[in-house]
């Protein structure tokens, strides 16, 4: 799904692109884990990274209207 394939209105053109950049921040906390050697800050880093997945999760779910609460 592309944003581009909604018109601005619609909620989804903005979800995708909010998702988008919630997948490539997860992507840089978790390369960032192995690059530190606090486990504490890594602990930090791949909890944020979990936490974000859980809401890119959420809208990806919004998308599709898999789940009954965005049910249109």
């Amino acid at each position: 799904m592309n944003y581009k394939d909604f018109p601005e209105s619609d909620p989804r053109h903005h979800t995708i692109q909010i998702r988008q950049r919630f997948d490539e921040l997860v992507t840089h906390l978790r390369e960032d884990v192995d690059k530190i050697d606090d486990p504490k800050a890594q602990a930090m880093f791949e909890t944020a990274a979990e936490v974000i997945g859980s809401l890119s999760t959420a809208f990806s779910h919004f998308e599709q209207q898999s789940e009954k609460a965005f049910k249109r």
